[in-house]
């Protein structure tokens, strides 16, 4: 998938040990996601010129704080999640009312409440570039090309 396009890549876990348990794959299943999340604002920051100054976030895994708290850490800026995780299904169900009628215009629409939590980057930046250091390492290792 995006950015990399390469339909031939294959998935792979490196850095096992015999002490690797559950839970370091388990982490290293939901740091992947913040890793690839990076990858994608950062082939769309190239492409546009601009950079994000936050991310805003929705859906089921937004529920996990260590991942939000990862996600802003290797992106190294505030990470935002309204406290209905599924903003995304609501939007949908919204644009349905209007098509369908049961709302005439935009300004019907029910407001949601403006609650949120804002994870801010807490790791440093020796870290973070150590970070996504291995993180390249270990997708050249599962890229085709």
């Amino acid at each position: 998938g995006a950015p990399h396009w390469d339909q031939y890549a294959r998935g792979t876990i490196t850095g096992l040990t015999r002490g690797t348990t559950r839970a370091h794959i388990t982490r290293a299943a939901l740091e992947s996601i913040a890793y690839q999340t990076y990858d994608l604002v950062e082939s769309m920051q190239q492409d546009s010129g601009n950079k994000i100054n936050s991310l805003l976030v929705d859906g089921g895994a937004t529920r996990n704080d260590f991942l939000m708290q990862f996600q802003s850490d290797i992106l190294g800026v505030p990470v935002v999640r309204p406290h209905m995780a599924e903003a995304t299904a609501r939007g949908a169900a919204l644009l349905a009312g209007l098509g369908s009628g049961i709302w005439g215009n935009v300004s019907e629409l029910p407001v949601s409440g403006d609650q949120r939590d804002v994870f801010s980057p807490e790791m440093g930046e020796e870290t973070r570039i150590n970070l996504l250091s291995g993180w390249r390492d270990a997708l050249g290792k599962t890229l085709s090309r």
